[in-house]
């Protein structure tokens, strides 16, 4: 009888060890990773994370898009950032965000309106990292841009870009479009985290009576 119950113990360590082991090898990399020259990997999993939200032909600037064109963009944030933002209405250090731009198509199979997602055209992600992006260097609270050219390591943007001026300026949260992500919306707004300059533009955009 001992000998049976240290066998059967043995066997369940054992196979407890072995789901730790496949539940770890199947768990996203906990926030950024980077090369040995610390260009950003590619985050090639980013399809399995949290899915935010998707914009048709969005543009920040007066006038119709491009004609001829239609882009679909998709929005992507890490588990762990995900859950804490669902915590606080903010997000941590070493928050991943991706954009993936896709084309935005008319005809094909049975689809006779509307729009569909086809080819990937561009990844960009907007990342967290406060060790690595200074705001004495000005990335305001550690944020960057890092666009992808393919899968391999990405390119930095450098801060005189036009899109770090907008997040800071019409960001909802910590430099972050959350306006545009419908399941964190509520979050933000009942946690307080919404910026002053995001709720100044809400209101003014409202109708007068």
């Amino acid at each position: 009888m001992m000998i049976r119950t240290a066998s059967a113990l043995a066997g369940a360590v054992a196979l407890g060890l072995g789901a730790a082991l496949v539940a770890s090898a199947q768990a996203p990399p906990a926030g950024p990773s980077y090369t040995a020259k610390g260009q950003l990997q590619y985050p090639a999993d980013y399809r399995r994370w949290v899915y935010l939200s998707s914009g048709l032909d969005m543009s920040y600037r007066p006038g119709p898009p491009m004609p001829g064109m239609s882009q679909f963009d998709n929005v992507f944030v890490d588990p762990a950032a995900y859950d804490a933002f669902l915590k606080t209405g903010t997000w941590p250090d070493k928050t991943v965000m991706v954009l993936e731009a896709r084309r935005g198509e008319q005809n094909g199979s049975i689809n006779k309106a509307g729009r569909f997602q086809t080819d990937r055209v561009g990844v960009e992600v907007h990342l967290k990292d406060t060790a690595r992006f200074k705001a004495s260097d000005g990335f305001a609270g550690g944020w960057a841009f890092v666009a992808f050219d393919g899968e391999g390591p990405g390119q930095l943007l450098p801060t005189t870009e036009a899109c770090y001026a907008c997040h800071q300026a019409h960001a909802a949260v910590d430099t972050t479009f959350v306006q545009f992500y419908p399941t964190l919306k509520p979050v933000a707004a009942a946690k307080g985290t919404f910026s002053a300059a995001y709720l100044a533009e809400e209101a003014a955009a409202k109708p007068k009576p």
